[in-house]
């Protein structure tokens, strides 16, 4: 059951609303914007949960060659990779990329790799 919660954030900025999801039988916290609050938080069951939610009924080899490679960038680097770390790593184009999922790069294949929301990236 979904259930809206607030977290809190550094002093003078208000409230984060976040929202609790139990998605594959466990508790899973999300920013306002459908993000994991916490990547750690993140399993295949969770991606695949989302994906559905966003039209995507399978993902196929090529969604999970670009989901994991975000997350293994993400895990050794603290970080998403640049659009030419992408391209060159995955060997594919950005359209092709940005093709693959509905929101695109940003708002698709990061959320369902569930890498940090990126208007919350510094």
């Amino acid at each position: 059951m979904d259930q809206p919660a607030e977290a809190s954030r550094p002093a003078g900025t208000g409230p984060l609303k976040v929202q609790v999801r139990t998605l594959a039988g466990r508790e899973v916290v999300f920013d306002s914007e459908g993000f994991l609050a916490d990547s750690l938080h993140w399993t295949e069951e969770v991606a695949r949960v989302l994906a559905q939610e966003s039209g995507l009924e399978v993902l196929n080899d090529a969604h999970w060659q670009v989901i994991r490679f975000l997350r293994e960038y993400y895990l050794q680097n603290g970080r998403a990779p640049l659009n030419r770390q992408l391209k060159a790593g995955l060997g594919m184009s950005l359209m092709e990329i940005e093709s693959l999922f509905p929101g695109g790069l940003k708002l698709g294949a990061r959320r369902l790799a569930g890498l940090p929301n990126p208007k919350t990236c510094g």
